[in-house]
């Protein structure tokens, strides 16, 4: 059975992927820093929903000794890791001139260091293994740009290159790393705009409508899936036409 670690994976986009491998049949681990309760419920859920042995992890990404004793456990209760998605962030609007020091450093910090930490740490053993799958989660706005968001879109540019340069390096190994760059998503990001704003944003996406966490992660799931292993480097935008 493949054993797949999920960071960030007790609400949002993360949850949406981590029962989309749960449904799969992966043994599932499920990341968080400080949703103790929900994930530990939605991993119980998971378990009974879809049978498959599941478990709720914490650690701060940010920290590397967190990190690598939380793949430990895990290695531990499910297996060896062969599939990892980098899917925990946060995202604030501030206008450049307003951001403060320590808030670029967290921004940065937890989806570059957070990515670099994990991967670190399992990396060795799908080395070892001959194969792996890497999903790193991006943002259009890593590709674009995103006004007031610039921390944001810097750490989720940050991201695509990491992939790229990773996915190189370990191609020879049978590991494939992919970059997937959602839109506008219904999540808890979007509570900071009123109704029309929404509105707006929806008139934009030439599909009409915003994405749900299901429709990224579909795309995760392929990027996982023996049907995508001639696949690698790549990123892959799910923003139903926003950024084209």
């Amino acid at each position: 059975m493949n054993t797949v670690l999920v960071t960030g994976a007790s609400r949002g986009i993360g949850k949406a992927i981590a029962e989309g491998f749960a449904k799969e049949g992966y043994a599932l681990a499920i990341n968080y820093n400080n949703s103790r309760e929900s994930a530990q419920d939605f991993a119980a859920r998971l378990m009974k929903k879809y049978e498959v042995p599941c478990g709720a992890y914490k650690a701060n990404v940010r920290d590397k000794g967190e990190v690598e004793e939380m793949v430990s456990r895990v290695k531990s209760d499910l297996g060896t890791i062969v599939t990892l998605v980098n899917n925990a962030g946060i995202s604030t609007q501030k206008e450049f001139r307003d951001i403060t020091e320590t808030q670029w450093k967290e921004m940065l910090s937890t989806h570059l260091d957070g990515a670099y930490n994990c991967t670190q740490a399992v990396l060795p053993d799908m080395l070892c293994r001959k194969y792996g799958k890497i999903v790193n989660i991006g943002s259009m706005w890593g590709i674009t740009g995103g006004s007031c968001e610039v921390h944001y879109s810097t750490a989720k540019a940050g991201l695509i290159g990491f992939t790229k340069s990773l996915a190189k390096e370990v191609a020879p190994s049978n590991i494939n790393v992919n970059c997937v760059c959602p839109g506008v998503i219904e999540t808890d990001m979007l509570k900071i705009f009123d109704s029309q704003t929404i509105k707006s944003l929806e008139n934009q996406t030439p599909l009409g409508r915003i994405g749900t966490p299901k429709d990224v992660a579909k795309a995760v799931l392929f990027l996982c899936s023996k049907e995508a292993d001639y696949i690698t480097g790549i990123t892959l935008n799910v923003n139903g036409g926003f950024l084209i």
